[in-house]
């Protein structure tokens, strides 16, 4: 899948799973789970014990996902993350030597910020991440698009899933939902709800 088609299927999605598991075999069931319930785009975060592990299963068991690999902050795991089948790369922050292995290999990245400074500097390179997107909230993200009108951007960070209508609604490309997705009692039921809702 070429760049153009995997920053489409990240808009497309609307909802971005951000997998941060206590171990390697809790972030395969969740993405496994989430991509059966009819997500094509889940991210693994590297904070996660065996996250290249469990990246590479997740890769092998659904070959036509979009995969990510979050909390990217060094190129040393950029490239590992590649390697284990990764299509697009997600920082918290401004990350520089991130910024240059995605530049150098072709890798769709998504760069994290929270000023308008650095939501700007991401987003003049690709889709930009806003995090943590709760201080602010979709009224924040609203003023931030009010200067960067076209900008792609994908608030993340302590968003519920109820919200995330308001993030889409106040521009969000796409909205990225993490530890109320894990700790649902069953994730899969809560993504089909929301998307039917969305639809």
């Amino acid at each position: 899948m070429d760049h153009v088609a995997i920053e489409r299927a990240i808009g497309e999605a609307r909802l971005l799973p951000v997998l941060r598991t206590p171990d390697a075999g809790g972030a395969v069931r969740a993405a496994s789970t989430l991509l059966d319930a009819g997500l094509g785009v889940v991210e693994l975060t590297a904070t996660t014990p065996g996250w290249v592990d469990a990246l590479r299963e997740v890769r092998k068991a659904y070959p036509g996902a979009v995969l990510g690999a979050g909390t990217v902050t060094a190129e040393a795991d950029a490239r590992r993350a590649v390697e284990a089948g990764a299509d697009f790369l997600v920082s918290p922050y401004p990350a520089e030597t991130v910024r240059a292995f995605a530049a150098d290999t072709g890798t769709v990245f998504l760069e994290g910020g929270f000023t308008p400074g650095e939501v700007a500097a991401a987003s003049g390179r690709g889709i930009a991440k806003l995090f943590p997107a709760h201080v602010g909230g979709p009224a924040y993200l609203r003023s931030v698009l009010a200067v960067l009108p076209g900008a792609r951007i994908v608030p993340t960070g302590g968003i519920g899933l109820s919200e995330v209508r308001a993030y889409l609604d106040a521009g969000a490309y796409a909205v990225g939902v993490g530890s109320e997705l894990v700790r649902s009692p069953d994730p899969a039921a809560a993504v089909r709800e929301l998307l039917e809702a969305l639809s």
